[in-house]
């Protein structure tokens, strides 16, 4: 097996939906037993932070995700729905819709992650925006 470069590797990953890219860092982790943690959550989450400190941070919260809770009575329209907003094919698409909850769209704007929300509640799916 030939292995890769640094740069193979990056073009390989941009061309990953960030769903796919999600589920690769997960196997990544258990391989490894590492943890890979994000730096802002890692300052937030410390002890001794004030309380208030936190709920400014939670205010200016510029990015969102949007996590499919639950299907409901229309799976194939939640599945379409999922497809519209990603660039998942009908496989991954049911793939996610089947192992709710999960994230549909992850850092997105205010009202992106709205407009999904909309969408797939008019599908008939249960949606959390966080």
């Amino acid at each position: 097996m030939a292995k890769l470069s640094q740069d193979e590797l990056l073009e390989q990953f941009s061309d990953m939906t960030l769903i796919e890219l999600s589920e690769f860092v997960k196997a990544f982790e258990e391989k490894f037993d590492v943890e890979a943690a994000a730096p802002a959550a890692v300052a937030v989450a410390a002890p001794g932070q004030g309380g208030g400190e936190a709920a400014a941070a939670a205010e200016e919260q510029d990015e969102f995700d949007v996590v499919l809770t639950g299907a409901g009575d229309k799976k194939i329209q939640v599945i379409k729905v999922v497809r519209e907003l990603t660039s998942l094919g009908l496989k991954e698409a049911k793939e996610l819709v089947d192992s709710t909850p999960k994230p549909v769209l992850e850092k997105v704007a205010k009202d992106a992650a709205d407009k999904a929300k909309e969408s797939l509640e008019g599908a008939g799916a249960s949606v959390e925006v966080k």
